[in-house]
């Protein structure tokens, strides 16, 4: 376990034991900036030395590994979750929109004709991503002072991905050569309603995995059914629906695979720093007997081996929505959304301790009582008069993990002290 330094003006140092850092802050030489991860500055000048620290990146679609590595010693271990629900939202958005725009109410009128798209533009949800990517390495270089950065990048054939076998002409020609996507759905299912078997009525294209679910509009996730199979399936899974046999015929989503495409080489060149690939990060894990996982994948990109120290803590973190400004829930937005946003003190998303134990505020109602989660998923219902709030609103939670009680405890009595 380490403590991260500051200096006087700010810049990362080496971090220290916590032997020394009580030491530091006992004799008022330093103080505490942030206690998860614990971070402290120096209130006198030091001699600023710095090692050589490599910082490894395992990005992806919805979880970040990053780990630290210097002088044969692993310094900062941490995993991420990133959100995935920004899709959803800029749909909720262009409903809204849309509907204010047939009432006879004040709205923001249509910019489409004024409105140019530049050369290289990404939709919000990748931009999202990749800017989340590059807070989360400058989150790193503002608590160690970092000289080397390796991302992973990879380049992955989704079309090998949903049919290993293909090649020749059919992997050039692809999936719907010769085809209209209706008639190629047409001829896929039989020209018939695949949930009622329906045949010579009007049929619609359905999604097995509903957009608003994460589905997507590969040819894969589409079938065919009537209008009112179409109407009472709304928008469940066709295995929710009572038809599991369609649903193993949609593949698993490529939206991670596409964005590593999109955005591998944005980083490197963003955050100008070196490169591996994947093939080379799996032979690596296997060599030194490492378990799969984001944290340990950013341990061998920056070149750890079995002979390293690891980190005794492990920070988790999760990304969510620091506000929600809507006035109103529910599936049609039938229901008012009244619950004010701040109550008895206490915000959505606010850090609090109950009984030892930290927490995150996860609901909350006028009455007082809310309800609490660790990241790990444990959650109770308390109310605010036997709560204390660590720390406000922000854009990561974060949980630590200690391999050890007697490390969890001291650093507890040096935050009391």
């Amino acid at each position: 376990m380490l403590v991260y330094i500051l200096n006087k003006q700010g810049k990362p140092l080496m971090p220290c034991k916590p032997t020394k850092a009580k030491h530091l802050l006992k004799e008022k030489k330093a103080r505490v900036i942030q206690v998860e991860p614990f971070i402290i500055q120096l209130l006198f000048g030091s001699s600023n030395y710095r090692q050589p620290i490599t910082l490894g990146v395992d990005p992806g679609y919805q979880n970040v590994g990053l780990s630290a590595i210097s002088n044969k010693k692993e310094i900062y271990r941490s995993d991420v979750q990133l959100r995935i629900d920004i899709p959803k939202l800029l749909m909720e958005r262009k409903m809204f929109r849309k509907n204010r725009r047939n009432r006879k109410t004040r709205y923001r009128k249509p910019r489409f004709d004024n409105r140019s798209k530049k050369n290289g533009r990404l939709v919000p949800s990748i931009k999202h991503k990749l800017d989340s990517h590059i807070r989360l390495v400058n989150a790193v270089e503002k608590i160690l002072p970092i000289t080397k950065i390796i991302i992973e990048v990879a380049s992955f054939d989704s079309q090998k991905m949903q049919n290993p076998e293909i090649s020749g002409v059919e992997y050039q020609q692809g999936t719907l050569h010769g085809y209209a996507v209706r008639e190629y759905l047409l001829e896929k299912w039989s020209r018939e309603c695949v949930y009622c078997g329906k045949r010579n009525v009007p049929l619609e294209i359905e999604h097995i995995v509903p957009k608003s679910r994460g589905g997507t509009d590969r040819v894969s996730n589409l079938t065919l059914s009537c209008h009112e199979c179409n109407q009472e399936k709304s928008n469940m899974t066709a295995e929710e629906f009572g038809h599991p046999e369609i649903q193993k015929q949609a593949e698993k989503s490529l939206k991670a695979t596409a964005f590593m495409n999109i955005v591998r080489w944005k980083l490197v060149n963003i955050l100008n720093c070196k490169h591996t690939y994947g093939n080379i990060t799996k032979r690596n894990r296997i060599k030194n007997d490492i378990v799969k996982s984001h944290s340990n994948d950013a341990f061998v990109i920056a070149g750890g081996t079995k002979d390293v120290d690891r980190s005794d803590v492990l920070i988790k973190q999760k990304q969510v929505r620091r506000n929600n400004r809507k006035l109103v829930k529910g599936q049609r937005g039938e229901i008012s959304n009244k619950c004010p946003r701040e109550v008895f003190g206490f915000r959505l998303f606010d850090k609090v301790v109950y009984n030892n134990k930290k927490y995150f505020v996860w609901g909350r109602r006028k009455g007082g009582s809310f309800l609490l989660k660790t990241l790990s998923g444990d959650k109770i219902e308390r109310t605010y008069k036997k709560l204390q709030k660590v720390c406000g609103q922000v854009s990561f939670l974060v949980e630590i993990q200690f391999s050890s009680i007697l490390n969890e405890g001291f650093l507890r009595g040096i935050i009391n002290e």
